[in-house]
């Protein structure tokens, strides 16, 4: 049960991460439609990719922000921090936390465990703990669709067994959803996981398949398609991930006593994700064609010749597809953009942004 939704104006609405990729495009929405309140971000601005792409975001968040009648204030550091993130929480007083700050990638944990650890472990940790000396109305976090790891049943619904990660970051993830369940039933903290799905737009992240494999083909390098193309991905574009997000925070589950006079933790999760996977060969093809479309790639580039087939990598999966029903009952919301249009957003950012001289 969710309670009634929170008017957002006049909040102070904490967002970990807001550089990042979602960060940025969520607080750029709360600027451009809010007419009060006070939007506190904060962020390490980690070298984990270029730098540049997160001040090019953070800049994006600047001009939004001096153009909204909402206050806005970007904190530099980490959420491993303890000190600084119960600073924050004494300084600021958020109703609203939306924890979007963590190390992501998933071959990247197999080489730097420690960072995952830090930041998605200790960092969440330090979250939680100052949402319980200074109560908000609502946390929401971001999980992920690893956890679902190999699960051969599909669609993936939020009430499958996710007990078999088959990488750190999944483990992770899994991790945070074990510990905010912990901190809602014991501290009455309501608290909801969005397990996001393969999340791709314009200005996202560069370690994402769609964009790595654009730069090397701009390039006239040749992209590894893992599986054998073999692979089916349930893609979300960026504004149907926001548009879920903004749903959420607004509706907290529901503070209730059990019959024996404890909490009933307020904990929700749910999935977002356009619930129509892409086979991976037809997804580069469209992609291929929207950057011939944009100027990025000649019409006459030899596409078969810059592809290679190679075998599933370590932490990888063969099927992502999300259940989402729970997400349409209770927010009347269903991802919907399909990929053609978020590739051709992406294609067109793309060439302004890397060849356009912007």
């Amino acid at each position: 049960m969710l309670e009634k939704n929170i008017d957002l104006n006049g909040k102070n609405i904490l967002i970990t991460g807001s550089p990042g990729f979602i960060g940025a495009n969520l607080v750029m929405r709360l600027l451009g439609e809010l007419s009060a309140g006070h939007i506190i971000s904060l962020d390490c601005m980690n070298d984990y990719y270029d730098v540049s792409l997160k001040e090019y975001r953070l800049a994006g968040i600047e001009k939004a922000a001096a153009e909204s009648p909402v206050k806005h204030t970007f904190i530099r550091g980490s959420i491993a921090d303890r000190e600084l993130v119960d600073g924050v929480f004494a300084q600021y007083a958020p109703q609203i936390v939306i924890n979007l700050a963590a190390q992501a990638g998933v071959r990247y944990s197999i080489e730097n465990p420690d960072v995952y650890i830090e930041s998605n472990i200790i960092g969440f940790y330090n979250i939680l703990e100052a949402c319980r000396r200074y109560p908000v109305r609502h946390l929401v976090y971001a999980s992920s669709s690893s956890v679902y790891g190999g699960n051969a049943k599909i669609p993936f619904s939020t009430d499958d067994r996710v007990d078999h990660p088959v990488s750190l970051y999944a483990a992770t993830k899994k991790s945070d959803e074990l510990l905010a369940h912990a901190y809602a039933k014991l501290y009455d903290i309501p608290s909801t996981g969005l397990r996001f799905f393969t999340v791709y737009g314009p200005a996202g992240r560069p370690d994402m398949f769609y964009y790595s494999a654009t730069r090397k083909l701009a390039a006239g390098g040749t992209i590894p398609i893992f599986n054998y193309g073999n692979c089916r991905r349930d893609f979300t574009y960026i504004d149907d991930i926001v548009e879920g997000v903004v749903r959420v925070m607004q509706s907290p589950p529901k503070k209730k006593t059990g019959e024996d006079g404890l909490p009933v933790p307020p904990y929700r999760i749910y999935n977002i994700g356009g619930g129509a996977p892409e086979n991976l060969l037809d997804f580069i093809s469209t992609l291929q064609e929207e950057l011939v479309r944009a100027g990025v790639l000649p019409e006459d580039y030899d596409f078969e010749g810059h592809r290679e087939l190679v075998p599933m990598q370590p932490g990888d999966v063969p099927v992502t597809f999300a259940d989402s029903e729970a997400l349409e009952r209770d927010f009347g919301f269903r991802p919907s953009i399909d990929i053609r249009t978020g590739l051709r957003r992406f294609a067109e950012w793309y060439k302004a942004y890397y060849m356009g001289g912007e």
